[in-house]
């Protein structure tokens, strides 16, 4: 608001000066304009050489120029590794997490567990160590996916 005050009053105050205002900004309109020109091409180089290298990389391989710009859109995404502990249901199982976390008051390491419901398309059992992946919610209880088994169980 008050940007757009001073704004007016500069407007105001213009009118009766008309011959003072011109004169001004004529000399400083063709001094930014000769320095802006010089920078123009430099830009526009920069801009032409960075198009140049991307369509390089895209010409090298289609396919991983296409993964490359998909997951740079994701973000990424959270990793834990845990312990099947229940696969009784079809295409999900339960996993067991463990964190060590620090008592507060008395200094010592205390174990933590968590248990996350995830979607199992690769077949785990009870006893595999997974590493599951956070994912959109595929039901009430679902945000996880196994993507690799680490460790069979040993049977």
């Amino acid at each position: 608001m008050m940007f757009r005050r001073k704004k007016k009053e500069a407007e105001s105050e213009a009118p009766p000066s008309v011959e003072t205002s011109e004169s001004a900004p004529v000399a400083e309109s063709t001094a930014p304009t000769s320095e802006a020109a010089a920078p123009e091409p430099a830009a526009s180089a920069r801009a032409n050489a960075t198009a140049a290298t991307e369509t390089a990389a895209v010409d090298q391989s289609e396919p991983a120029a296409a993964e490359r710009i998909s997951g740079g859109r994701r973000g990424n995404r959270v990793q834990k590794v845990g312990t099947v502990s229940s696969d009784k249901m079809q295409k999900t199982v339960i996993v067991r997490v463990d964190r060590l976390v620090l008592h507060p008051k008395y200094r010592r390491y205390v174990r933590r567990t968590s248990k996350f419901m995830a979607h199992d398309e690769l077949g785990a059992t009870n006893g595999d160590r997974v590493r599951i992946v956070e994912t959109r919610p595929l039901s009430a209880s679902k945000r996880w996916r196994v993507v690799e088994i680490v460790q069979k169980a040993a049977k």
